[in-house]
């Protein structure tokens, strides 16, 4: 089961819009969130996005940014039916390579604090740094 990732086209952004809300939606609606397709087509735009696929078939997907503090996950999204099997973290052990070759100091990212992937990030290095009513602020150092 070998996980691989391309770089996302334009064509992707229907695929990556509609499982984020599916996947997000019942966290925008408990955390009394608005949920808006054109800040997420407006983020895309900006981000380096990676189409997450096994077998010419996608999973799921990562969307990145990045400053002179830290490379960002800004999205880490995986279609219901592919939890568990391993793409999640392959994804970040993707990622984190990334964060090596291009020597930025750390790993970041932003998460629902009931969201269940939490355990993810946690179990790949990251720790919470700070939070605020519904988000954890989760970041890994560069070295760690």
């Amino acid at each position: 089961m070998s996980f691989q990732w391309r770089e996302a086209t334009a064509g992707d952004i229907g695929f990556a819009r509609q499982l984020t809300c599916t996947n997000m939606l019942p966290y925008y609606l408990r955390h009394d969130l608005l949920w808006q397709d054109e800040a997420f087509d407006l983020a895309w735009a900006i981000r380096q996005n990676w189409i997450i696929y096994r077998d010419d078939l996608p999973l799921g997907f990562v969307s990145l940014s990045r400053d002179a503090r830290a490379l960002y996950i800004r999205e880490l999204q995986m279609g219901e039916a592919f939890r568990g099997q391993g793409a999640g973290t392959w994804a970040i052990g993707q990622v984190w390579q990334m964060v090596a070759q291009e020597r930025r100091p750390a790993l970041r990212l932003t998460v629902f604090k009931d969201n269940p992937a939490r355990v993810l990030y946690e179990r790949m290095g990251l720790r919470v740094m700070g939070e605020d009513e519904c988000f954890l602020r989760m970041q890994r150092n560069a070295g760690a």
